[in-house]
């Protein structure tokens, strides 16, 4: 597995696979072209078919700067992946080079024609391999990641936790409408100060979880500032949980850094064995996997056992397999930000059932993973971030 540097990431929002992406790879050709007399980027798949909500076009172009650039949304072409991309250099009229570039999840990018260049950070790919060795070795899953990574790793994820932090507390601030054409307004704010004076205390818990995540999504929707957990799409759920507990149980900033190490490991499990991308296999592998991450990390936060940890976990993603990707008009506001809020809560009811359910599971972490693989593939393409089915056919631009 890769180092969690390539799991959590800062960038822009709204999309980790359809702008951090496509920015990226734009960024590295012109390391080696920068100097043609003009370039075309042409989008296939869910590239093309959401691009334009997601705001793709917007953001490769920028990326070229002052240079003369086009994009194009080719909608019928089937490719080998659903986030498929070809970035074009031209001299006199005549094509000089081309590359095509996969954007696979989490901001992540892969060449065609070349093999993964980042390294290896952790030697085990699976859960139960993982668990074995930490059990022998008496160590947490933070821990793990420390030995394998380095003590930098924990300086990073504190960065990371900064950055989250702020995201909500900007979130929460925020008023006004989204942008996009949706007319979808901010609701952190609202959900955070309103005083709801006839609801349970448990309400009020439930209230401040999803006011967090919904100030997340919407700082995401609007092009703010955030870290992947795993992606932008559902970059609201972890933060969420970790923050309200942060506040409940006054978890400092380096215990916080510690779950996030935990969470991370899941994160990568599934991105390694599975996949983190709503294109590839639906709103599961997205929300799903941010929930199972939010729920391991909380679980290590409480001090849990690695068994607990893994049900808390497995729980989480089990009970979001088949979950499609339908952003409306392609933009990350409906139904992603309440999924980032409902997901939040469903991770802290998964850690409360996993306290005293553990010894009667029957499924571990790892067949959930391979199953969500197996059920994203097999869900039909209109339900993978292609606005053709669920939800995204009630509106259009």
């Amino acid at each position: 597995m890769k180092s969690l540097m390539q799991l959590y990431k800062r960038g822009i929002g709204p999309s980790s696979s359809h702008t951090m992406g496509p920015v990226k790879a734009v960024e590295r050709f012109l390391l080696a072209h920068g100097d043609a007399q003009r370039y075309k980027v042409i989008l296939y798949g869910s590239l093309a078919l959401t691009g334009k909500g997601h705001g793709t076009d917007r953001a490769v172009l920028n990326a070229f700067g002052d240079k003369n650039a086009s994009v194009e949304f080719d909608e019928k072409t089937v490719c080998e992946h659903p986030n498929t991309m070809d970035i074009i250099a031209y001299d006199n009229e005549n094509e000089r080079v081309r590359m095509r570039v996969f954007s696979v999840g989490g901001g992540a990018i892969e060449v065609d024609g070349e093999s993964v260049s980042y390294p290896e950070a952790y030697p085990l790919n699976s859960f139960e391999e993982i668990k074995e060795y930490c059990k022998k070795r008496n160590l947490r899953l933070w821990q793990y990641a420390i030995e394998c990574e380095g003590k930098e790793i924990l300086d990073y994820a504190k960065e990371m936790w900064s950055v989250m932090k702020k995201c909500i507390h900007e979130g929460l601030e925020s008023e006004g409408i989204l942008p996009g054409g949706l007319g979808v307004v901010r609701r952190a704010k609202q959900l955070w100060q309103d005083p709801y004076m006839r609801e349970s205390a448990q309400s009020k818990e439930d209230r401040k979880v999803a006011a967090f995540a919904f100030a997340v999504g919407e700082q995401n929707a609007s092009g703010g500032e955030i870290v992947t957990a795993p992606t932008c799409g559902a970059c609201g759920v972890l933060p969420a949980v970790f923050y309200y507990h942060q506040r409940k149980h006054h978890f400092s900033d380096e215990t916080i850094a510690k779950g996030l190490l935990t969470a991370g490991i899941i994160g990568n499990l599934v991105k390694t064995n599975a996949s983190i991308s709503g294109a590839e296999c639906g709103c599961q592998a997205e929300i799903g996997t941010a929930c199972a991450m939010a729920a391991a990390g909380l679980a290590e936060l409480l001090k849990m056992s690695i068994e607990e940890i893994e049900y808390s976990a497995e729980i989480s993603l089990e009970h979001h397999l088949g979950l499609t990707c339908d952003p409306i008009c392609g933009l990350v506001q409906i139904p992603c930000i309440e999924r980032n809020a409902v997901a939040a809560m469903r991770a802290i009811n998964a850690v409360s059932l996993a306290s005293f359910l553990t010894e009667t599971r029957k499924i571990t972490l790892d067949e959930v993973i391979h199953t969500m693989y197996e059920t994203g593939k097999d869900l039909s393409v209109n339900y993978r971030e292609t606005a053709r089915g669920g939800l995204a056919k009630l509106k259009k631009e």
